[in-house]
């Protein structure tokens, strides 16, 4: 059941725990946000290195897409009263650490990049959505790379691996050190919001603990799965 400010408890008071509730979804919306705009950049910056128009065409409408997220983000901000920018401040640091981190050497690197992060970024996402009103619910579900773009993304790291067996084993390796920044990402992310213990009245560390587990353990099961779609190890 979703968790909404308008079910207080009676060791909480109703004011109470909606101020909780607001302050933990303005702040997971601002780190989307920022973290959208910075997907943006990157991918409409990697467009630019492709090897053809047509692969620029890929990545440059990820872009776009990212873009009308991050947008999608700061209307909903909005709409609760709340500044874009001052939400997503508290995120600049610790995001484009991550970038830095993980910047590509190439175009291989860059797809792959695109093809690890951004999915296991709208699933951690989804994954905390579940348990918020559903105007929030609805805004986070629409933060997702199209069908259409996972498979012509997909499509275009297959066709690169087949062109050259080599880049197998250097990808493979890549993709296991982006999996694991993400990870920690989530975990920093997490440890941020407490992961919905915020949100209840009889929230616990335990039960903190407990969320962390379970949604780290799915995101590791889905990028495995990605990964043999690749033909490669995770």
């Amino acid at each position: 059941m979703s968790i909404s400010a308008s079910e207080p408890d009676e060791s909480v008071s109703a004011g109470e725990l909606t101020a909780r509730y607001d302050n933990f979804v303005v702040d997971l919306l601002g780190s989307i946000a920022y973290g959208e705009l910075s997907a943006f950049e990157r991918l409409a910056t990697d467009a630019s290195h492709s090897p053809s128009l047509s692969d620029r065409a890929v990545l440059g409408k990820m872009a776009v897409s990212e873009f009308g997220h991050y947008e999608a983000m700061c209307a909903r901000l909005q709409e609760m009263g709340m500044d874009p920018e001052l939400a997503m401040s508290p995120y600049k640091r610790m995001v484009d650490a991550f970038h830095e981190r993980t910047r590509p050497a190439d175009w291989h690197e860059s797809l792959m990049k695109a093809y690890v992060v951004e999915a296991i970024t709208e699933e951690f996402y989804a994954a905390i959505a579940e348990h918020l009103d559903e105007p929030t619910r609805a805004v986070i579900a629409a933060v997702r790379t199209s069908d259409e773009q996972n498979d012509l993304l997909t499509k275009l790291l297959k066709n690169m691996l087949a062109q050259d067996p080599r880049l197998s084993s250097r990808l493979a390796l890549w993709g296991r050190r982006l999996v694991g920044e993400a990870l920690t990402q989530v975990q920093r992310i997490g440890a941020k919001h407490s992961f919905l213990v915020g949100l209840r009245p009889d929230g616990t560390q335990e039960a903190a603990a407990a969320e962390v587990s379970k949604i780290l353990s799915t995101l590791t099961r889905n990028h495995s799965k990605r990964m043999s779609q690749l033909g490669l190890t995770a």
